[in-house]
């Protein structure tokens, strides 16, 4: 039989790189492998001519040779034998090459191996702080629970003047391989529980784990304008690692409780503040507090109704970033007094009765609540 060109074979070009031959091989490989096809003959063939092809043009000498020569220059060149059935690759080592991020190099005695000592995991902490502090900034003593290192062992686990050995059943590399049809997957062994070694002689300070969780105060720098949501982060602070490894970090979760007087909006600062009819009507100044305690003196313009917003600018949340910081935004409510002196209802009788004055004019000059009176009817206060 005739033998094909092996670049058509691959259907690649002749000025292909290294990569794209073994992308196409590896499509092929997929494709027809006995162990996918059922051993279907059609199949078969296809997949020993791939095979063959990639071997030759894998290989700079022989790719060169096969150049310059053709089929002649590399027949009887040593070929990559063994594999699976004589069909010179085993599937399981394919995917293995396809799937090692995915299986976690699931080669075995191939190139699988363990990962190295572990790192130490990540400590979260929720920090409760309240609004001002979120404003202002601050700095809180925080009492944290983490894994350390055992001292008596030193992290190794073994008792100490001992030593532990390697794992005989995955051979140190804290991983097993199964195969299921042409999938082979890595597990962690349950001998040594993925560790890679056997602690015959285990430390009785920590019972063979190589770490005791431990108690640490923390001092955290909390930076002004934080929000509920925000982390701060100190890497390295975590919990303790395995042996030679280093540590997790520490992280802590902002969440800032509701002010009783305050409500956040972003930046911005909301609340509401009394005024009096008296300062509603006339005008004047008026004293507003911040969220920090500064006092803030603001005109009032006559004739304020309820409701109104005061926008205070630059006094509310700071900005994490160096941006403009936010606002205040002041909602007057007019304060109607439940308690009256005599002398408060004499002036609000004589109020009443210039509002009833008020509401005879024309229609044309009838304020807002005078045509509410007029719509649903009113009596004199008794």
């Amino acid at each position: 039989m005739v033998k094909r060109d092996y670049y058509e074979v691959l259907s690649v070009v002749k000025t292909a790189d290294g990569d794209t031959i073994k992308k196409a091989y590896r499509k092929m490989a997929m494709q027809y492998h006995p162990d996918r096809t059922g051993g279907d003959a059609d199949a078969v063939v296809k997949f020993k001519e791939a095979t063959e092809a990639y071997e030759v043009l894998a290989d700079p000498e022989k790719r060169s040779r096969y150049d310059r020569g053709g089929h002649a220059a590399v027949d009887g060149l040593p070929r990559n034998g063994g594999g699976t059935g004589g069909f010179g690759v085993d599937l399981g080592d394919l995917l293995g090459d396809l799937f090692g991020g995915f299986f976690g190099n699931a080669g075995g005695g191939r190139g699988g191996s363990r990962r190295g000592p572990q790192a130490g995991r990540d400590v979260q902490v929720v920090l409760d702080i309240d609004l001002v502090e979120a404003a202002t900034g601050a700095k809180k003593s925080v009492t944290i629970q983490r894994e350390d290192h055992c001292d008596s062992c030193k992290g190794t686990g073994a008792k100490p003047g001992t030593k532990s050995t390697s794992c005989k059943r995955c051979g140190g590399q804290g991983v097993t391989i199964q195969r299921q049809g042409f999938f082979q997957v890595q597990q962690p062994c349950r001998a040594c529980n993925g560790e890679g070694v056997i602690v015959s002689d285990p430390c009785g300070g920590c019972r063979g784990a190589g770490r005791v969780v431990g108690r640490k105060v923390f001092d955290v720098d909390i930076p002004p304008g934080v929000d509920t949501g925000d982390r701060i982060r100190y890497q390295g602070q975590g919990d303790a690692g395995e042996a030679a490894a280093p540590r997790g970090d520490l992280e802590f979760a902002i969440r800032v409780k509701e002010h009783k007087f305050f409500q956040r909006d972003g930046a911005n600062l909301i609340c509401q503040w009394p005024i009096t009819f008296a300062q509603a009507a006339l005008g004047g100044t008026v004293q507003l507090t911040t969220l920090t305690g500064q006092k803030v003196n603001h005109e009032l313009a006559r004739g304020t109704q309820t409701h109104e917003v005061i926008q205070l600018r630059g006094h509310g949340m700071p900005a994490r970033r160096g941006g403009r910081p936010g606002d205040l935004l002041v909602q007057v409510i007019i304060d109607t007094p439940q308690v009256l002196t005599p002398e408060h209802e004499t002036l609000f009788r004589q109020l009443w009765e210039m509002e009833k004055q008020q509401a005879s004019a024309p229609p044309s000059k009838k304020s807002f609540f005078s045509k509410i009176r007029d719509f649903f009817g009113s009596d004199e206060p008794k």
